[in-house]
C-alpha cells in the first residue's frame, strides 16, 4: 500500500479534506496522512462539508509535519503555496512530491 501525505500550512481544511477523501475513495490502495507546517485546529466547516458529502473527518487531528518524519512516504502532495515552498525541507525522502494548489477555504 502506498503512503501518501497531504501537506498544507495549517492542516485545518485542505489537507484534512484530502486525507478524508483519500481514505474514503482509496482505502485499499493508499494509506493517507495529512499534516501542516504551522498546524492549528481542524476547521469545523471542513468537518461539516465533508459530512454532507458522506465522509466523516471529525476524528482527524491537526498535526505538524515533524510528527510524521519517521514515515517513508511514497508521495507528498502539497496543497498551498506556503507548504510547497517549505516542503522539500521536511520531506526530502519522499518518493515523489506533487503540488496541487488550492485557495485557502478558511479565507473565503
Amino acid at each position: 500500500m502506498s503512503k501518501v501525505l497531504f501537506l498544507c500550512t495549517h492542516n485545518s481544511c485542505r489537507s484534512q479534506m484530502a486525507e478524508g477523501w483519500a481514505r474514503e475513495l482509496k482505502s485499499g490502495v493508499i494509506e493517507a496522512w495529512s499534516a501542516g507546517t504551522e498546524p492549528g485546529v481542524i476547521n469545523p466547516l471542513a468537518v461539516k462539508v465533508m459530512a454532507e458529502a458522506g465522509v466523516d473527518i471529525s476524528a482527524q487531528k491537526s498535526k505538524h509535519v515533524r510528527e510524521l518524519l519517521h514515515i517513508p512516504f511514497d508521495v507528498v502532495v502539497t496543497l498551498c503555496g506556503d507548504a510547497q515552498a517549505t516542503c522539500p525541507v521536511f520531506v526530502g525522502d519522499a518518493g515523489r512530491v506533487v503540488h496541487r494548489g488550492f485557495d485557502d477555504p478558511s479565507q473565503a
